[in-house]
């Protein structure tokens, strides 16, 4: 439910007064949400993709097949986890998800369950009827 237009200037005068009485809390706070998460896990899988790399070189030079191959698994694996975590962080400006803990949205993912369901009924109706 979104705020009215009263709620948010409360909040948003509330957010001016705690970056005027303590800043630093104030960055503090606004740098701990999904955002900063997803872009810290994005970050560390980059890194252990270069990893992966380095150990897939060490692995050709040392001419050790499994060193490449783990190598290999790493950049795979750190490549996976960069792209899910990419696509899951939220846009700037965007709240995060709360679906797991808002009825309206189970409701809504019902609803479309069933729409999808009577979809499939009359697909499926149509093709029994143009087979006889």
């Amino acid at each position: 439910m979104p705020l009215s237009e009263h709620e948010q200037r409360m909040l948003e005068q509330m957010e001016r007064a705690l970056y005027a009485e303590d800043p630093k809390f104030a960055t503090a706070l606004q740098g701990s949400g999904l955002r900063t998460y997803t872009r810290r896990r994005v970050y560390q899988a980059v890194a252990g993709f270069l990893v992966g790399i380095a150990l897939l070189m060490a692995g050709m030079v040392a001419q050790q097949i499994w060193i490449s191959v783990v190598g290999f698994l790493v950049m795979l694996g750190c490549a996976v986890l960069a792209v899910t975590g990419w696509r899951k962080a939220p846009k700037p400006g965007e709240q995060p998800p709360a679906a797991a803990a808002d009825p309206a949205a189970r409701r809504q993912s019902r609803q479309r369950r069933s729409v999808m369901d009577r979809i499939e009924q009359r697909w499926q109706r149509r093709r029994d009827e143009q087979g006889q």
